[in-house]
Protein backbone atom coordinates (compact mmCIF):
# COMPACT_ATOMS: atom_id res chain seq x y z
CA UNK A 1 0.00 0.00 0.00
CA UNK A 2 1.88 3.32 -0.84
CA UNK A 3 2.35 5.81 1.92
CA UNK A 4 -1.40 8.73 2.17
CA UNK A 5 0.30 11.76 -0.15
CA UNK A 6 0.97 14.92 2.79
CA UNK A 7 0.56 18.65 1.25
CA UNK A 8 3.84 20.84 2.10
CA UNK A 9 1.23 23.80 1.45
CA UNK A 10 -1.53 24.68 2.98
CA UNK A 11 -4.56 24.91 0.24
CA UNK A 12 -4.85 28.50 0.86
CA UNK A 13 -1.32 29.42 -1.04
CA UNK A 14 -2.69 27.41 -3.97
CA UNK A 15 -3.03 29.36 -6.81
CA UNK A 16 -6.73 29.97 -7.82
CA UNK A 17 -5.89 30.95 -11.57
CA UNK A 18 -4.26 27.40 -11.80
CA UNK A 19 -7.20 25.59 -9.81
CA UNK A 20 -9.44 26.87 -12.21
CA UNK A 21 -7.54 25.82 -14.97
CA UNK A 22 -7.27 22.29 -13.91
CA UNK A 23 -11.34 22.41 -13.06
CA UNK A 24 -11.74 22.51 -16.81
CA UNK A 25 -9.99 19.76 -17.57
CA UNK A 26 -11.87 16.01 -17.12
CA UNK A 27 -10.33 13.66 -14.32
CA UNK A 28 -8.77 11.02 -16.61
CA UNK A 29 -6.37 13.58 -18.23
CA UNK A 30 -5.51 14.86 -15.12
CA UNK A 31 -4.59 11.35 -13.71
CA UNK A 32 -2.80 10.82 -17.00
CA UNK A 33 -0.06 13.71 -15.99
CA UNK A 34 0.43 13.04 -13.02
CA UNK A 35 1.94 9.17 -14.05
CA UNK A 36 5.42 8.60 -13.29
CA UNK A 37 7.32 9.74 -16.59
CA UNK A 38 5.63 12.38 -17.59
CA UNK A 39 7.21 15.62 -17.51
CA UNK A 40 4.23 16.92 -15.07
CA UNK A 41 4.60 13.71 -13.00
CA UNK A 42 3.69 13.18 -8.97
CA UNK A 43 6.46 13.58 -7.51
CA UNK A 44 6.65 13.46 -3.47
CA UNK A 45 9.11 11.94 -0.81
CA UNK A 46 9.26 8.88 0.39
CA UNK A 47 6.66 9.99 3.75
CA UNK A 48 4.33 11.31 0.99
CA UNK A 49 4.90 14.86 1.43
CA UNK A 50 4.13 16.33 -1.92
CA UNK A 51 6.45 17.90 -4.34
CA UNK A 52 4.81 18.42 -7.60
CA UNK A 53 1.17 18.32 -8.71
CA UNK A 54 -0.60 20.29 -5.62
CA UNK A 55 -2.69 21.94 -7.97
CA UNK A 56 -4.17 19.09 -9.77
CA UNK A 57 -4.27 16.65 -6.54
CA UNK A 58 -6.51 19.19 -5.10
CA UNK A 59 -8.76 19.52 -8.34
CA UNK A 60 -8.88 14.98 -8.06
CA UNK A 61 -9.34 14.98 -4.31
CA UNK A 62 -12.11 17.47 -4.74
CA UNK A 63 -13.79 15.33 -7.36
CA UNK A 64 -14.13 12.67 -4.36
CA UNK A 65 -10.95 10.75 -5.93
CA UNK A 66 -8.48 9.23 -3.72
CA UNK A 67 -5.58 10.59 -4.49
CA UNK A 68 -3.39 8.60 -1.94
CA UNK A 69 -2.59 5.77 -3.97
CA UNK A 70 -2.06 7.15 -7.49
CA UNK A 71 1.47 5.90 -8.63
CA UNK A 72 4.19 8.89 -8.05
CA UNK A 73 8.03 9.34 -8.41
CA UNK A 74 9.98 9.14 -4.86
CA UNK A 75 12.38 11.25 -4.55
CA UNK A 76 14.80 11.45 -1.92
CA UNK A 77 16.79 14.55 -0.45
CA UNK A 78 19.72 14.01 -3.27
CA UNK A 79 17.07 13.32 -6.06
CA UNK A 80 15.40 16.73 -4.67
CA UNK A 81 17.63 18.79 -5.50
CA UNK A 82 18.40 17.63 -8.93
CA UNK A 83 14.40 18.41 -9.94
Amino acid sequence: MAVRLRFIHPETSLVRSKLDRFRGICSLELLGSLLPGTPGALKARPDGTVLDGHHRLRVLFERGIDIHGLPREVLDEASEMDT
